[in-house]
């Protein structure tokens, strides 16, 4: 009897190991959900479409509804041609868009429609004319790394012919402004002769201003008879 429970429970164990693969393979091909509702295939083109991958859901408003049911290149447009099985249950106008999102910030990429304006609705076998592609990080970060680079290098070349320019006319304007002030001066000296008249002309008007002062009587008594 023990032996008979001991092979009941490995056998048990077993049987929910090969459910828990099956889920996650079933989960990692995207076939994890599947609907037997009527669909309506539409189809879109793209530059890029990035990890996309069949099966991927297409969602509106966060809501499932529809799937990639294929994706293949034109050989003329090099674009990539995505084929969406939407539900028909959920209808879209014909001025709508589709855009390729990603679940957070490394999840799964996921096709995004935004419904339109126009009264008519997208049918059976219709394109979706406005679309947007993937954005790859790879291609941010080469963008962002070059951008900085030249932004860097940019001011580095400036400053370096600033000083280049300036090194370069400052010694040439010293040397010939010293010799122009040299023989301005020499022209000045030379041109202003000195005059003594006016030197003697000064010397008088200062001796007036020291005999200002008034001469004493020198009185002399007369002789007695």
């Amino acid at each position: 009897m023990s032996n008979e429970k001991n092979d009941w429970w490995v056998g048990l164990f077993v049987l929910l190991g090969a459910v828990a693969l099956a889920f996650l393979a079933l989960h990692a091909g995207n076939l994890s959900t599947f609907s037997f509702a009527p669909t309506y295939k539409l189809s879109a083109k793209f530059d890029n479409i990035g990890g996309l991958k069949v099966r991927a859901p297409v969602k509106s408003a966060g809501v499932v509804v529809g799937r990639v049911a294929d994706i293949s290149l034109d050989g003329k447009t090099y674009q990539a041609i995505v084929t969406l099985q939407m539900e028909k249950n959920f209808a879209f106008p014909t001025d709508s868009s589709a855009k390729i999102l990603t679940s957070g910030l490394l999840g799964e990429q996921y096709i995004g429609i935004e419904p339109g304006g126009e009264d008519a609705n997208l049918e059976n076998g219709n394109t979706i004319h406005m679309t947007q592609s993937a954005i790859v990080l790879e291609n941010l970060i080469s963008h962002f790394l070059y951008g900085t680079a030249e932004k860097q290098g940019t001011p580095a070349s400036g400053s370096a012919s600033a000083p280049a320019s300036g090194s370069t006319a400052g010694p040439a304007a010293t040397a010939v402004s010293a010799p122009e002030s040299v023989s301005a001066t020499k022209s000045d000296s030379a041109e202003t002769p000195a005059h003594p008249a006016d030197n003697a002309q000064v010397a008088p008007a200062v001796a007036p201003s020291q005999s200002t002062t008034p001469e004493t009587p020198v009185v002399i008594p007369a002789a007695k008879p």
